[in-house]
Parts: C-alpha cells; sequence; structure tokens
C-alpha cells in the first residue's frame, strides 16, 4: 500500500511539472514549476534515484531565486518603463491587433480605431525591450480635467503582476497632462485598482493625481 502512494505522489509530481510547462505566465510557471520540483525531490530521495535528486535540488534552486527576483521587481520603478505614445502611433496598433481578442475578453466595451485624438494619451509599458501593457486614457477637459480609463491591459505573461500601476504612480507625468483625476473603466474583469490607491465610486475606481 505504501508503495502504491508513493507512485502516486511521483506521478502527481511529474504530471505538476507538465502542467507549470504550459502556463503562459512567468510567475505562476516558477511557482508551480518549484512545487513539482521538490516533490520528485522527495519521491526520488525516498527510492534513491540521486541523479534525479540533484537535478530537482539544482532546478528548485533556480526557481527560487528567479521567483524572489520577480517578487521584487513586481512594485519596483526601475524594473519597468512608461512611454507615452501618438494615437496614431504604427506599433501601438499592431500591438492591439496582435492582442485584440484577449484585450476584449478583460475590456470587453474597448474599441480602437487607430484615428488621432487630441484627448486621447496611450502609454506603452515597457520591461526591457518587451510590451507587457497599454493604458490608454481619454482625458474629458469638460468635466475638469478627468482621465477616463480606455484600456488598461496587461499581456499573459506578466498577469501575475500590475505593471499598469506604473502609469498611476507616474503622478508629475499626469499632472503636466493636466489630468486631475483618473476614473476607471466599469467594465473591466478582475480590476486591480484597489491595491494601488484608487477609491471605489460606483461601478469604478477613481484616483486623484
Amino acid at each position: 500500500m505504501a508503495d502504491h502512494w508513493l507512485d502516486l505522489f511521483g506521478w502527481a509530481g511529474s504530471a505538476l511539472l507538465i502542467v507549470s510547462l504550459l502556463q503562459a505566465r512567468v510567475l505562476r510557471f516558477r511557482l508551480l514549476n518549484l512545487v513539482a520540483g521538490l516533490m520528485l525531490v522527495v519521491f526520488n530521495a525516498v527510492i534513491m534515484v540521486w541523479p534525479m535528486v540533484a537535478m530537482n535540488l539544482a532546478t528548485s534552486g533556480i526557481n527560487v531565486w528567479m521567483i524572489r527576483r520577480l517578487l521584487r521587481d513586481r512594485h519596483d520603478h526601475s524594473a519597468f518603463k512608461v512611454l507615452a505614445v501618438r494615437s496614431d502611433d504604427a506599433y501601438l496598433g499592431h500591438f492591439l491587433d496582435v492582442h485584440r481578442a484577449d484585450v476584449t475578453t478583460y475590456q470587453p466595451d474597448f474599441a480602437w480605431d487607430g484615428v488621432p485624438h487630441e484627448d486621447r494619451r496611450p502609454f506603452l509599458i515597457l520591461k526591457g525591450d518587451e510590451t507587457v501593457g497599454v493604458v490608454i486614457l481619454r482625458v474629458d477637459r469638460s468635466d475638469g480635467d478627468v482621465a477616463h480609463v480606455e484600456l488598461d491591459y496587461v499581456t499573459k505573461r506578466f498577469r501575475d503582476f500590475s505593471p499598469g500601476e506604473f502609469v498611476w504612480r507616474e503622478s508629475g507625468m499626469l499632472r503636466r497632462l493636466g489630468i486631475t483625476t483618473v476614473v476607471t473603466s466599469p467594465t473591466m474583469v478582475d480590476p486591480y485598482y484597489a491595491r494601488v490607491g484608487f477609491r471605489r465610486e460606483g461601478e469604478s475606481y477613481v484616483l486623484a493625481v
């Protein structure tokens, strides 16, 4: 009976290892891979397959190091860069087109025509040379310089993070644009704004800049 449960434990660790490799999210991949690796360390130690113990200990150590690095960068301003672009920027249009289906899943009311608008303010969020998200604001000058969030999107790889927060933390940048208040879209799926200083007002979140 003990051998039966040990076999099930080993198979579970192997299955979890495969599942981890299917994850698009960076942090989720590392966490699942770490748990799978530790399970396989225990399994291989019990059956005394020492080369596999050594390999899984090494991969687990790498995962711990990478997870610590990811969590450290999570709210580190130097890890991400906010780049303001024009609303008719060709790369912005390409990025939105590539991610169109995923964007509408999380913000179903978003529509994009690629036409330049004076009161539209798009921002690309970069990590190194990779675009990890887009924030698009529409500034309503008739309503006390209120910026309405048309889009706040993060790619799958970085969905365990909130890179959009780096736009809100750049309060000086928002003030230079004449923005005094930011109001989020009420239809956004799984909003994170309460964690980064917004207050709830009805179905939206509001930030005083």
